[in-house]
């Protein structure tokens, strides 16, 4: 992982992310900005969902983590 992710990780939290991603895609859709304020929207839009990708594998890696100390236990 880059350092500028896991800084960006560590600054907002999945659910403040995924807010903010969710209010750069609506003002995307309904257009009425310059093209300069739309690409500047894409790229936190990308930014945003970095964070939120990298939150969501994080949470993965502990849920197959869990899962698999369960394993043993659920075969003996």
């Amino acid at each position: 992982m880059d350092t500028g992710m896991a800084e960006a990780g560590t600054a907002l939290g999945y659910e403040q992310a995924r807010d903010e991603l969710i209010e750069v895609v609506r003002k995307l859709e309904a257009g009425g900005t310059s093209l300069e304020d739309s690409l500047a929207l894409w790229e936190r839009g990308e930014e945003l969902a970095k964070v939120c990708r990298h939150w969501l594998e994080g949470a993965r890696a502990r849920l197959d983590s869990a899962l698999a100390a369960r394993q043993p236990a659920e075969e003996e």
